[in-house]
This record gives structure tokens, C-alpha cells and sequence, in this order.
């Protein structure tokens, strides 16, 4: 579909296609720019070295903003997951436990 429209593009003005996919590409590069631009953070330093102190304290304020994101889940919760952890490891040593006597019987009988 849109290999349809830039033909009808190129053949209603009449645009060599070479110039159009220039143009395109230039298009492209100034907004892959911009958003490198847009995505980047903007830090004030005044060209002054900051003290160990002060990184240590933005250090602990992000720390804190990114707890803050976190969501913790509930006692309820907690208990359904250990109980499912608890659950899935004994199923496994029994599996495991089961595999390990038929082996056994199995080499016994080749003996």
C-alpha cells in the first residue's frame, strides 16, 4: 500500500525518483535527530565538578523515585507465590526421586 502511494506521489508531480526518495531520506534523518534529541536529558552543570557528597545524595533521590515506581505485592500475594514455589519443588524432587528408582529397577534387571 504505501509502495502505491509514493508512486501516485512521484507520477502527480512528477518528481524524479531519485530526488523523492532523497527527499525522503532527508526526511527521515532530521526526525530520527529530533527525537535522539527529545529523548536526551538536559543537566545544568555550570562547568562545575560536583562533590562526592552530591552525587552520593542524586544517587539516593533516584534511588527513591525508583522505589517509588515499584509495586509491592500483598501478604496475600506472597503467600500464593511461596506456596506455589514450595509446591513446584517438592513436585520436582519426587519426579526426580521417581526417575532415579526406575533407573535403578532398570539396571538392576540388566545385571
Amino acid at each position: 500500500m504505501a509502495e502505491v502511494r509514493k508512486r501516485k506521489e512521484i507520477e502527480d508531480y512528477k518528481i524524479d525518483e531519485a530526488e523523492f526518495h532523497k527527499e525522503n531520506k532527508k526526511k527521515k534523518n532530521t526526525q530520527k535527530r529530533q527525537k535522539k534529541s527529545n529523548d536526551k536529558v538536559v543537566v545544568k552543570d555550570n562547568g562545575k565538578k560536583k562533590s562526592l557528597w552530591v552525587k552520593f545524595r542524586i544517587f539516593c533521590h533516584g534511588v527513591k523515585s525508583e522505589f517509588k515506581k515499584v509495586h509491592w505485592p500483598s501478604k496475600k500475594d506472597m503467600v500464593k507465590y511461596s506456596l506455589a514455589t514450595v509446591m513446584f519443588i517438592i513436585f520436582c524432587s519426587l519426579f526426580f526421586y521417581a526417575i532415579d528408582i526406575i533407573f535403578a529397577l532398570i539396571q538392576s534387571l540388566f545385571r
